[in-house]
């Protein structure tokens, strides 16, 4: 595609404008049964240490449900961007934990261990049928991601209004082995993202 940059930047700016529009009721909503879902079909998750991220312009608020997982047996981590062009810095977070503001005034846990996560929530602003994420642009995630062998298990969380047909993705990008929206679980396989209930090995 000619013009990637641009077209990804209209893209942007176009979903996450409809994003911050959601009313709270239909946001409170979608975010149950995203939460729901992610309880009912990860529960390996409880013995992980789960990278999750501070909600940010309308995503969904992960923190709940993380907490939940966290009761379970999980270790929390928050992302903290240390320099740009580098790889983001886990630490580990409890809700109760003294916060600083990191990158773009997002809070980020302060003195907090680093840890090494198996698991992660990532925040789509869009997504596509072949289960790739567009993000915000500065490809920390994919960045990070890449640093690690075997791969943490990647959970992509978005509204189904952020769906895209296609992203254009480029050869750093890294599919989602997840996708979770409000109309349920997908898995990325043979580069289709599909209902993860038509599988015979589920996220389970």
């Amino acid at each position: 595609m000619e013009n990637l940059s641009e077209w990804r930047k209209h893209q942007r700016k176009q979903l996450i404008a409809a994003r911050e529009a959601i009313s709270d009721e239909v946001h409170q909503q979608w975010s149950q049964a995203i939460s729901d879902f992610l309880k009912q079909g990860f529960s390996k998750l409880q013995k992980m240490t789960i990278g999750i991220y501070w909600p940010f312009r309308g995503e969904y608020d992960p923190r709940l449900i993380a907490e939940y997982f966290r009761q379970q047996g999980a270790t929390l981590a928050l992302p903290e961007i240390i320099n740009k062009n580098e790889p983001l810095c886990f630490r580990e977070w409890l809700s109760d934990a003294p916060m600083k503001n990191g990158a773009y005034n997002i809070p980020v846990p302060a003195e907090a261990r680093t840890v090494r996560i198996d698991a992660a929530f990532i925040p789509m602003v869009g997504f596509d049928r072949h289960g790739y994420r567009l993000g915000y642009g500065s490809g920390y995630f994919d960045r990070t991601l890449v640093t690690y062998q075997p791969q943490p298990l990647t959970i992509g969380i978005a509204f189904e209004i952020q769906r895209l047909e296609n992203i254009h993705p480029q050869p750093h990008d890294i599919a989602m082995h997840y996708v979770v929206t409000e109309a349920g679980i997908f898995h990325t396989r043979n580069h289709e993202i599909i209902p993860a209930a038509t599988l015979h090995n589920s996220a389970e």
